[in-house]
């Protein structure tokens, strides 16, 4: 070591940038460009003690469970993965569970709230994947694979006669559609007679407008009226009715009369 210190490397809290004066008892002060840069950093806080040990020497499958059931604590568990996860309860235990015992098992090992086990097994209970028996006062519940195992294949002959059922109508349909396209190919005949056509279809609707016009002036009409007021004579002179309370009994209208 030299004179006076010389040949040992200065201070730690000397290591400062240019301009920044630095304390020889409590160091440099803080640096704003340091201050910044945290800011845009990403906090990540990791378990103390000995969880964090058992964490870390963890297997790495374990590791990705672990992951996951923190996730869905955070994010929250849909109503199918709630039901996929309490089935893995009655199939990994090939045991019988009541109510109570769920409410147990399920939010501990399979992150599933208290509050929705109850709604969870008894939608499971109503799709017949779970079996439930009464005895006594108490409900006990269990599913085995092979029950599963045998809902899913009738389930799948089901939906697989559904779709050769569809696609038969389909082939149908594609040829009902094929044979009403013979003598339909776009000619020029075709075109002048589909023009014509439709001018024919406007024509008619003209006339069938003009034609209501008049309808108040058939004969037909006409007669059916003059009948009414014969009956309508003939009843007050035979039972001495007053004209209102025929009409209103018979109901015709106070306004109806012969056109002028």
């Amino acid at each position: 070591m030299g004179k006076g210190g010389q040949g040992c490397p200065p201070p730690l809290y000397s290591r400062v940038p240019p301009g920044v004066a630095a304390s020889p008892v409590t160091g440099p002060p803080p640096q704003p460009w340091g201050r910044r840069r945290r800011q845009n950093q990403t906090r990540v806080s990791f378990p103390t003690g000995p969880a964090s040990l058992r964490l870390l020497h963890s297997p790495p499958h374990q590791l990705g469970n672990t992951a996951a059931r923190v996730m869905s604590k955070k994010k929250g568990l849909s109503a199918e993965e709630k039901r996929t996860r309490m089935m893995e309860i009655f199939f990994e235990t090939k045991d019988v569970f009541q109510l109570k015992d769920m409410e147990k098992i399920a939010p501990k090992e399979k992150g599933i709230t208290a509050m929705s086990v109850k709604e969870v097994l008894q939608s499971l209970v109503d799709d017949g994947m779970v079996d439930s028996e009464r005895i006594g006062t108490s409900n006990y519940f269990w599913a085995f694979p092979s029950k599963a195992l045998h809902a899913k294949k009738r389930k799948l002959e089901t939906l697989s006669a559904q779709f050769s059922e569809g696609n038969q109508k389909k082939e149908n349909l594609q040829q009902s559609i094929n044979q009403a396209k013979i003598g339909r190919q776009d000619t020029e005949e075709r075109t002048v007679l589909s023009k014509e056509l439709t001018s024919l279809r406007q024509r008619k609707e003209q006339l069938k407008a003009e034609l209501e016009k008049y309808k108040e002036c058939d004969p037909d009409v006409v007669e059916e009226i003059h009948n009414i007021f014969a009956i309508k004579s003939w009843a007050k002179k035979k039972f001495g009715f007053e004209e209102s309370k025929i009409d209103k009994n018979f109901g015709i209208p106070e306004d109806f009369d012969y056109i002028d």
